[in-house]
């Protein structure tokens, strides 16, 4: 008999747990959209459980809203809530840890979703956090409901780049503002230390959580991300001079800065321009630079693009750029890939991981070399032959060993192991 109550194939029913969910506000949105897809469409039953922003889901996957203070909403950040929006003393906790400059929403919403599944302990088999790794996941896993935990990254990296961009000589202010701004990482390392399923997307990533939180290697399963199907080349001809980059955030570790130094060095030689997907920090650092720079009218800002949209602005470049410090994955380099856009990234984290050798599909360059970006970018845009050549490889890879599908079976997979772990420790059988 299955844990379902049937004879069928095994059907897990799955908790999936987000605190902000929606695919705009970077990979993680992405990564539980269309994970909670493709374990649907192999017959599971999934119900994600997200804090706002709220997720775009597709049709099989239910939604339970966990709805917080939402503080840092696109058009009202770091917002000052009504007194009638207060609902308890986890709100008020929440409103004054932004208040003293902190980032409350893992902490808090691990609380409020270890309420909502205490009563509803017995509708899952499997309880799966896409990184929240607050202290609400212990008291899930003291529920008697086994968990699996997704760290894309631990955002540790992101720490010592602000850290650095911002010492303590030159704006102190800054710097201690960013130090309580990260004070969450203190609960997610011990959080992480306690799991004993833990996914991520990359072995850099893997090599990354066991140093910065500690964490043994050997509870660690590796399962890279996938690329939807409609990320594929484009029909009309790619614009001559056109650079794209994508950048979740508006922050160091995206490298835009370099990247700005590169675009203009190659403005002097020859017509480019750069098409930016990111939403800017207004009079933000890249505003100021973009000035300062005088690109006013060589760079576009675009964001809130919807699929079709996005797979658009990809196949009309001629050349993409990920000039980042870190990244955990960086599933925007393998939809570029499938758009059979030729690349030029940084040798970082887990981007050589995703492009594979050197020059087959992208140019690897040095993480903050302007120099080397500039001559990489330039050798490109003045060998259409090879830009080709580049785009076809980088289709065929992300083809061969990035699909949504087989990481749903993986992590599935990932699920039975957690669901007979928990089993053999209560001396029962699935």
């Amino acid at each position: 008999m299955k844990r379902d109550g049937t004879d069928g194939p095994d059907r897990v029913r799955v908790a999936l747990l987000s605190y902000r969910s929606k695919a705009h506000v970077g990979g993680q949105g992405v990564y539980l959209r269309y994970l909670s897809r493709e374990l649907v469409a192999l017959g599971h039953d999934v119900e994600v459980f997200s804090g706002q922003p709220y997720p775009e889901l597709d049709h099989g996957v239910r939604l339970t809203k966990v709805p917080s203070l939402d503080l840092y909403r696109e058009d009202d950040p770091f917002r000052i809530p009504k007194l009638r929006e207060f609902r308890d003393l986890l709100d008020v906790s929440e409103f004054l840890t932004m208040c003293m400059a902190g980032f409350p929403e893992p902490r808090t919403f691990s609380r409020r979703v270890a309420r909502v599944l205490a009563a509803r302990r017995d509708d899952f088999d499997v309880v799966h956090d896409n990184q929240t790794l607050g202290y609400g996941m212990l008291t899930i896993a003291a529920q008697d409901l086994p968990l699996v935990t997704t760290i894309h990254h631990p955002i540790t990296f992101d720490r010592r780049v602000d850290l650095a961009h911002h010492p303590f000589r030159d704006d102190w202010r800054k710097h201690l503002s960013l130090r309580r701004w990260y004070s969450f990482l203190r609960m997610q390392g011990r959080v992480a230390r306690r799991q004993r399923h833990i996914l991520t997307v990359s072995e850099s990533s893997k090599r990354d959580i066991a140093r910065d939180f500690g964490v043994d290697p050997s509870v660690i399963d590796v399962i890279p991300l996938g690329v939807d199907e409609g990320f594929r080349p484009p029909t009309a001809p790619r614009v001559r001079g056109r650079l794209v980059a994508m950048a979740s955030a508006d922050t160091p570790m995206k490298g835009v800065a370099t990247l700005l130094e590169a675009v203009a060095k190659l403005r002097t030689e020859r017509h480019v321009e750069l098409v930016l997907v990111t939403k800017p920090t207004e009079g933000g650092r890249t505003e100021r630079m973009i000035e300062r720079l005088g690109l006013e009218d060589a760079v576009t800002f675009m964001n809130g693009l919807s699929d079709m949209e996005l797979v658009e602005v990809m196949g009309s470049a001629e050349v993409a750029c990920v000039p980042s410090l870190y990244e955990g994955f960086s599933l925007p380099t393998a939809e570029l890939m499938a758009c059979e856009t030729p690349l030029v990234v940084s040798r970082a984290g887990a981007i050589p991981e995703v492009v594979g050798p050197d020059g087959e599909c992208a140019v690897l360059v040095k993480p903050g070399d302007v120099g080397q970006l500039h001559d990489a970018i330039a050798d490109l845009l003045d060998d259409p032959d090879r830009r080709a050549r580049m785009g076809a490889a980088g289709r065929r890879r992300v083809l061969e060993k990035f699909s949504w599908r087989a990481v749903a079976v993986a992590t599935a997979a990932a699920y039975d192991r957690a669901i007979a772990d928990h089993a053999r420790r209560r001396g029962t059988t699935c």
